[in-house]
């Protein structure tokens, strides 16, 4: 949650399959310049399948005869998207455009080990990273509770972290600063805010996250040191809130 301060239309669309000890492919990068505007129709898009499977549903058992192809989509923002974001979670004035923001689509697994699609907005600049750091913790089986656009608690921050969910985009400040955060630049993200908790001074958020303040008792949907998660976003040149010396802020990733 915390951040340190500071077309060409083109859609990518992944669709991957995964082996549970395998890593994911590289996926194609996301063109498109700055400063252009959606089309009124859909987007052009490119497809890179590792799989004959053409679609994936919103929620599939996952069970012994396997799990369900991983589904990772790149879009540049629709006309309706743009219009439920204006006023919520994007106003004039914000640093970052709509026409450099993308659409995200990624499975998850849930805490009831059901795999789902969730939908993140960031920057396009980051779009495919967090494709594949997604990719990587699908593989690996690690729980996220949800997965929703900020506009799913009315642009508020602290309804997104009290539900548990996993965001990105949203344009405000650091808290209790007036200068932005990379949330508003959609260069961050919080992954499972209840079971990681931010920690600016003596507070914590969410007020839930009081449970979960021994980092050294590991339960399901925790990030901690050299796991999976940290990894994943290591990889791909995202910083982690979590090794902070002051601020420390367990659910949240970005990147310059």
């Amino acid at each position: 949650m915390h951040n340190r301060s500071r077309t060409r239309p083109v859609a990518a669309v992944v669709k991957l399959a995964l082996a549970s000890a395998l890593v994911l492919p590289v996926l194609a990068g996301c063109g498109g310049d700055s400063g252009g505007t959606a089309a009124s129709g859909s987007p052009p898009s490119r497809a890179v399948a590792a799989s004959p499977s053409t679609a994936s549903p919103s929620a599939a058992s996952l069970s012994a005869a396997g799990t369900p192809a991983f589904v990772g989509t790149v879009e540049v923002l629709s006309a309706e998207a743009r219009q439920r974001m204006t006023g919520v979670s994007w106003r004039p004035g914000c640093p970052v455009g709509l026409d450099d923001l993308r659409l995200l689509r990624l499975s998850y697994v849930d805490f009831d080990g059901t795999a789902r699609v969730g939908e993140l907005v960031v920057h396009r600049a980051i779009a495919d990273p967090v494709v594949r750091v997604f990719g990587r913790l699908y593989a690996a089986r690690f729980p996220i509770r949800s997965m929703q656009t900020i506009e799913a608690y009315g642009g508020s921050d602290d309804a997104s972290m009290a539900a548990d969910n996993t965001s990105a985009f949203n344009c405000r400040n650091v808290p209790n600063t007036t200068h932005w955060s990379n949330h508003a630049y959609g260069r961050a993200i919080d992954v499972n805010t209840v079971e990681n908790p931010y920690l600016p001074g003596k507070q914590i958020m969410p007020s839930a996250g009081k449970e979960y303040l021994d980092r050294r008792n590991v339960r399901p949907g925790m990030i901690v040191a050299g796991d999976v998660v940290v990894t994943a976003f290591k990889a791909e040149g995202f910083a982690w809130g979590g090794a902070w010396k002051t601020g420390v802020d367990y659910q949240h990733f970005e990147k310059p």
